[in-house]
């Protein structure tokens, strides 16, 4: 397992990382993201799907579960599963033809449906540290 930290000092700095990481990007990829409420996964989401090319607002999709936005190089798959109380209702939106297409899936709050992430995905994990700055952030990948 290959595991980078980033420290960023700035919502730009961490939109960059996401917007390299998309820019990357591949069919079938999954991303996982954790972090504090705040610390920084809208804007690290943004990042990434500007380097997929979409143009669109791109917003949490806390109430809804999954975003679908089909504006850049693949399909982008944006999944809050926060209020998932049954793993059954990742089947009824259909995860696996997300997770197993050709399109880029980010999951929110992924330790809550681990029993069902494919083998291979990037774990992001982002933290804030108060003592080193309001907008400081470490950004961990790990290569799953």
């Amino acid at each position: 397992m290959k595991e980078t930290l980033i420290e960023t000092f700035s919502p730009e700095e961490t939109f960059e990382v996401g917007r390299k990481i998309g820019e990357k990007a591949y069919g079938g990829m999954v991303v996982t993201l954790t972090g504090d409420l705040g610390a920084g996964k809208t804007v690290f989401t943004k990042g990434l799907a500007a380097g997929l090319g979409i143009t669109e607002l791109v917003n949490s999709p806390t109430f809804t579960i999954l975003q679908i936005y089909e504006g850049g190089r693949y399909p982008f798959y944006h999944f809050d599963v926060y209020r998932i109380g049954d793993i059954s209702e990742m089947e009824e939106i259909g995860y696996e033809d997300c997770f197993y297409g050709e399109g880029v899936c980010l999951v929110e709050w992924a330790d809550l449906i681990e029993e069902i992430l494919p083998e291979h995905f990037l774990h992001v994990t982002i933290s804030t540290d108060m003592e080193r700055g309001f907008y400081y952030r470490t950004i961990r990948l790990e290569e799953k």
